[in-house]
């Protein structure tokens, strides 16, 4: 997303269907049908689009929005992959934008981190003026020690599978004896 973000690009449309883990462990953001290049960081789109639950208030209230509503649609995002519910839900239209426009949700089990509660609390803020960037959030102490944490586990993980792959290709553990050959 700070890619995305990075080359001024609106995805419009982030959901959880929209999020792809490969075979690999890597995880992808898929369908850029409707996303959208801005020409400069401080433009606005005015278009009303995406998937319901996902809508931030401002594409609610159809008020120009930017990078800061993927940010709504990624709080959303996290939320469900939490509780495995959506952060706001109701019978119709009328009553999700409701809920959405109140912007309260139910909080999350306290099994989770304040330090991810308080970063779900600020990604669903209501203003987006207030909801913090995909960089503020990458910045965030507990999310660098995250992003550590997954590097320094995969570097592990691959330097085991070299490790495993030289043991396997020695002559002598595959029973042959080096000198008998000479």
């Amino acid at each position: 997303m700070n890619y995305v973000h990075d080359k001024k690009i609106l995805h419009r449309d982030l959901k959880t269907q929209n999020i792809f883990l490969t075979s690999k462990g890597d995880i992808k953001i898929g369908d850029f049908g409707i996303a959208r290049v801005l020409q400069h960081t401080y433009d606005c789109a005015n278009t009303a689009i995406g998937t319901p639950y996902y809508l931030s208030p401002e594409i609610c209230q159809e008020k120009p929005y930017n990078q800061k509503s993927d940010i709504w649609s990624l709080g959303c995002i996290f939320y469900e992959i939490a509780t495995l519910n959506h952060a706001f839900d109701a019978q119709n239209m009328k009553g999700l934008v409701q809920k959405i426009l109140k912007g309260t949700y139910p909080p999350l089990p306290e099994v989770y981190s304040s330090d991810l509660k308080k970063l779900l609390s600020e990604m669903l803020t209501k203003d987006p003026n207030k909801r913090p960037s995909i960089r503020k959030i990458l910045e965030m102490p507990f999310m660098k020690a995250k992003i550590n944490d997954l590097f320094s586990s995969t570097i592990k993980i691959h330097e085991l599978k070299l490790e495993k792959e030289n043991t396997l290709n020695k002559p002598e553990i595959m029973g042959i004896d080096k000198h008998k050959h000479e």
